[in-house]
This record gives C-alpha cells, structure tokens and sequence, in this order.
C-alpha cells in the first residue's frame, strides 16, 4: 500500500501513459551543461493526480525550461519509484514515507529531498451510511481490506487500541479493490485519501466516513514525498537545485491557484483523470487545507520531527529490516534518510 497506496480508485488505474517531455534550453556554465545533457527524469507512484499537481504545473507553464532543463515525467509502473531511484533507474520519483523508510533500512540509496504534502492523506474509511461504525473501536472483529503492506496492521492496531478497542480484525488482501471492496460487502472499512478517494467517493454517490490517524494520537506521515539518491544529488548538484526549485514553484502556483493549477494537471493527462470536477475538487481542499504547507508555512522542506515520530513508529513496531533480511537492532539516524539541501535555501 505504500508503495503505491496513493490513489487506490479503480478509474486510475491506467498503466499505459505518455511520458512527459520538456524541451530543453541553454545552460548558464560549463558545470551546468554537463549535469544537464540528458533529461531529468522523475518517476511517479500511481497514475497522475493531485498529489503530482506540482510537476505538471512546473512542465505546462515552463518552469523546468526556464531553469533549463529537460525533464521526463516516468509513467507509474509495478516497479517502486525507490527502487527505480537507488538503481538509478530513475533521478527522482515520487513516493512516500514508509517506502524510503523500508527501502533505506534494507541498504537502496534513496531519500526524502522535498516535502510536496505535508500532511498525512490516508485515514480509515467506511460507508458513510453504515450506522454501526461510528468510531475506530467498532472495527474489532471487523474485515478489512487492505494492500499487503507491513505497517498497515499496526497502524489500524494502534487507533482501534487508542479509541478503546482489542485491535483485533480480519484482513483481506486486494490488489486495486479495496475501495469498492466496503461498498460490495467484500469489506467494512480500508485505507483511503481523504484528499482523492473521499471526493471521488461523494462524487460517485457513494460517500464514505472517515476516521483520522493523527486524531487518535497517531504520527503524522508523509503520504507523498519526492525523492532521489545520494548518487545522484552528489554527482549532480546544481541539476537537483533547480529542479526543486522549479517543482517547488509549481507546487506553490497550485496553492496559490488551486483550481488553474487542477485545470493544467487535467489537460496534460486526459486518458487518466476524466472527471475535471475531482481534480479540482482535490486542488482546492489542498490548498484550503494548507496540505502543502509544512513548518513555518514553507513548501518543501522536510521536518525532522516527522522522520523521528513515525520512523521511530515503524522501529518500535519491528517493520524495518536490514539487507540481512532480520529488524534491525537499533533505531537508525532518521537525519539520513532525508534531506533540506537542495532546496531553495537549503
């Protein structure tokens, strides 16, 4: 799930997509020119929506072009942006917390470069007419349909716990279903988007109720992040600058201008998001509900404190393994599994 839990909507689950390609301009010295020769790519996560609103806004009004560069926006495939990016498959992707957390752990060299949603997006769902589940400890001995991730269990553990419940419940595990599962009676609750699914869902008449993580004291989690390499960042310095910079910029035109910046995202993918009405839907709770904004109401930066509250989650819960394969035996150094340096004033 969190590979590609983004976006579980059956309507997005389009893996045939063209790649995107920004033609490219002069560079400004030497240095510049050979980072720059061949395109920037970035891989995404799921089929394109809200959560990549940025990079389609930084591609449809130039501002790669205008930092100079060619950047290749990488259709989602089976195959995890963290993976793609520590075998260098990939120069950036667009991911999650929990990923570069598995993925760092086990020995890839991938990591958080930019917080793009700063807020988490999933919480549980349930049939909004479903009278009998009114809060999380009414999921005891309840089935739920979920993605086969680790964290998945210990997350749904802890908010049932914390409500008042045993934490105890049934699991099926669904590949791209789990959303209509609650609906066809396969399930009674799953982990959705708020951001996505929960418009979606009103939209298809089908409402859903949700109960928040974080409202039951549960860390925060970067449920979309962007991330790259060591190798790469290090080899390509003033490349990564830029691009950030550039994707930083749409990101903010899409806070500034939700409903414009939704409208661009739609155009440039009309074979995956055919209802302009969720993108924009998505773009405005977005901005209105500051997802964007992290500390200090910047975009972009990563907070420390995030990586050590819902890292030292997945430690404590033994979810994070070494390249032996075993949980690691002590907490790792979170500062290296993210970084603020190549951001603007970074």
């Amino acid at each position: 799930m969190k590979q590609s839990r983004s976006f579980t909507i059956p309507a997005l689950i389009t893996t045939t997509l063209v790649a995107v390609v920004v033609s490219s301009c002069g560079q400004s010295d030497s240095a510049d020119r050979s980072e720059a020769k061949a395109p920037v790519s970035i891989a995404l996560d799921w089929t394109p929506n809200t959560n990549h609103i940025g990079i389609f806004v930084a591609q449809q009004l130039g501002y790669y072009k205008g930092e100079g560069l060619s950047v290749k926006i990488l259709p989602y495939a089976n195959t995890a942006p963290e993976t793609l990016v520590s075998r260098g498959k990939a120069d950036f992707g667009v991911g999650n917390q929990a990923g570069i957390a598995y993925a760092r752990a086990s020995g890839q060299d991938v990591l958080q470069v930019m917080a793009n949603i700063a807020k988490t997006q999933y919480a549980i769902g349930v049939q909004a007419s479903n009278k009998a589940l009114q809060s999380p400890k009414d999921l005891d001995g309840k089935t739920y349909a979920g993605f086969g991730t680790p964290d998945e269990g210990p997350e749904l553990e802890y908010v049932i716990k914390a409500d008042g419940g045993t934490g105890i419940f049934r699991t099926i595990t669904l590949n791209t279903t789990a959303y209509e599962a609650v609906y066809n009676g396969s399930a009674d609750f799953t982990i959705a988007v708020t951001t996505w699914e929960g418009i979606q869902a009103e939209l298809i008449g089908k409402p859903m109720r949700f109960f928040e993580f974080t409202d039951y004291g549960f860390p925060v989690q970067y449920s979309s992040v962007i991330e790259s390499s060591n190798k790469y960042l290090k080899a390509n310095p003033d490349t990564a600058k830029k691009f950030l910079a550039a994707t930083q910029k749409g990101y903010q035109y899409a806070q500034d201008n939700p409903a414009k910046a939704a409208a661009l995202l739609t155009k440039a993918n009309p074979q995956t998001i055919k209802d302009a009405r969720l993108a924009k839907q998505s773009a405005l709770l977005l901005a209105d509900d500051d997802y964007y904004k992290g500390a200090g109401g910047k975009i972009g930066p990563v907070d420390p404190a995030i990586w050590e509250r819902y890292g030292s989650f997945l430690y404590s819960s033994k979810l994070l393994t070494g390249e032996n394969g075993k949980a690691l035996a002590s907490e790792p150094d979170w500062s290296k599994f993210y970084t603020n340096d190549y951001l603007p004033g970074g």
